[in-house]
């Protein structure tokens, strides 16, 4: 190893083009700027299946990112991993899918599917919900019930009546003659249920009041809801509040104890929560009130060494032959650094999907812990931590491969508010500065990229019309690689991200895995 290597992982920063909806551009980035003037880099494809997506109409997301950045191979994820299954029938052929129906059809139980309703593939894809309850209604299940969480930040962010429309068609088809199928509950992915990393269990204890136990306001239909909250509060999908379907002043249907519940998202990091209030009988974050536990399924599990859940519709990937295990063979000394919001990314999802480290000599993770505020009102983040524990970890010299995630790009750009995006790519881009100012004081190369797109394209315009948007991009993510003293030549060709870790390899002059993608260099 010629140096040791920094990782910067600015989430969220891809390609845009130059236009007012792209934050990256718009923004005062003088570091990447010269960057890009000065250094070698090359663009790497982030979504679709660069990262073991089906299809190149999938955006990317962080988890799979992370997960391609950190094992130098393509896994099928998410969407694709759960698609297959329905199609090849593995799914249903799972005992935990014949427990569930069992469950119903002999103890005269309802059948409950919860999750984020839209076709955005990062976390869920509507079309999952629709096999499952098609296939619900075929094996006899007379009673089941949605419980729908809109989206509108992975998809267009006021889509949300497109896709109850297409679900209220199909639970119409499917009810009659004895079955009733139904929405029974919901509300914004950002409001209630699908928090993640502990940030707001308030917002898990919320959606368990709503779905749960019926408790919230009421409405005839999820398209009234989503209409009247609209028209009262100016809401785009994400942050409208929950709301109760009910009939006659009773809501249509609680999950009641004894009920089979599916929780049909397959990204893990915002299902965690939900599923160990569903799953743990000694769970304590909130009064779960007179709940004594249904027969609850996640589509994934959503940890694996943790066991969340202890019931799964689909098998995980197997993830093996990461970089942190390549790198802690080789007896490397890593630093991990994030803020809670991208913390789990840079540890489990970058190590495939494992809990805890794989060698506790040689790593140290450190967490930042993330306000609880929404983003666009302090949209630095922790960017000013996030660098300065960065530089305090390389000028400890203690470590040979260190890397950090900067979350500005994404999270804030979720929010839609141009101007807090431009602030928070100004943010990163000074962080990235002082990394470098640091790695010509002690000595290290350093190598920055992203995980996918979000800040380079925040509106879109269709017939002739532009909105804001809040969901990923498709656009390609840099690699830059900054070392004064050494040019490394980047080859030409169609790289993504599994190409990263094959290439700080090389640079450290270890040997990659024959099943790992080839290095860029």
């Amino acid at each position: 190893m010629k140096k040791p290597i920094v990782l910067v992982i600015m989430d969220g920063v891809g390609k845009g083009d130059g236009g007012s909806g792209d934050c990256v551009a718009q923004a005062k980035t003088p570091t990447l700027d010269k960057l890009f003037a000065t250094c070698p880099y090359t663009w790497l494809k982030a979504h679709g299946t660069a990262v073991g997506l089906p299809t190149d109409d999938d955006m990317g997301n962080s988890e799979v990112g992370h997960n391609a950045l950190g094992c130098g191979q393509i896994y099928s994820q998410g969407a694709k991993l759960v698609g297959e299954s329905i199609e090849n029938g593995a799914l249903f052929a799972s005992k935990t899918w014949q427990s569930l129906v069992a469950n119903c059809k002999e103890n005269d139980k309802a059948f409950h599917f919860l999750g984020l309703l839209s076709d955005g593939n990062v976390h869920s894809n509507i079309s999952h919900l629709i096999a499952l309850l098609r296939h619900a209604r075929s094996e006899g299940v007379r009673r089941v019930y949605c419980h729908i969480l809109l989206d509108g930040r992975d998809v267009p962010a006021t889509s949300a009546l497109e896709y109850v429309a297409q679900l209220e068609t199909v639970l119409a088809e499917l009810s009659g003659d004895g079955y009733d199928y139904r929405i029974a509950s919901g509300g914004g992915r950002m409001k209630i249920t699908m928090d993640r990393y502990e940030a707001n269990w308030a917002m898990v204890e919320e959606g368990w009041r709503t779905h749960v136990q019926g408790i919230g306001r009421q409405f005839a239909t999820a398209k009234e809801a989503i209409e009247t909250y609209r028209q009262e509060l100016g809401c785009i999908d994400q942050d409208l509040p929950a709301f109760v379907i009910a009939e006659n002043g009773q809501p249509v249907a609680r999950i009641a104890n004894g009920d089979s519940v599916v929780l049909f998202n397959f990204r893990g990091d915002r299902a965690l929560e939900i599923s160990q209030a569903f799953d743990r009988r000694d769970f304590d974050k909130f009064d779960r009130g007179d709940y004594t536990g249904v027969k609850f399924a996640g589509m994934l599990e959503y940890d694996g060494d943790l066991k969340i859940p202890q019931n799964y519709l689909v098998e995980p990937p197997v993830i093996r032959n990461t970089l942190t295990e390549v790198l802690c063979k080789a007896g490397i000394h890593e630093y991990a650094l994030s803020e809670t919001q991208k913390f789990g990314h840079v540890t489990y999802f970058w190590n495939g999907n494992r809990s805890g480290k794989v060698d506790e000599n040689l790593e140290v993770y450190e967490e930042i812990p993330s306000d609880v505020i929404p983003f666009e009102q302090a949209p630095k983040m922790k960017a000013a931590e996030i660098t300065q524990h960065m530089v305090d970890a390389m000028a400890s010299h203690k470590f040979e491969f260190l890397r950090c995630n900067y979350p500005n790009g994404d999270m804030v750009g979720h929010t839609g508010v141009i101007d807090a995006v431009i602030t928070a790519m100004e943010a990163v881009d000074d962080g990235v500065r002082q990394i470098l100012e640091a790695a010509d004081k002690y000595g290290y190369t350093v190598c920055v990229t992203a995980d996918h797109g979000n800040a380079d394209q925040m509106t879109e315009t269709k017939k002739g019309k532009t909105s804001i948007r809040t969901a990923h991009s498709l656009n390609p993510v840099p690699f830059i690689i900054y070392d004064p003293d050494t040019r490394y030549e980047l080859k030409q060709g169609s790289f993504g991200l599994s190409n990263v870790a094959p290439t700080l390899v090389k640079m450290m002059g270890l040997e990659a895995p024959a099943c790992w993608q080839e290095s860029m260099i």
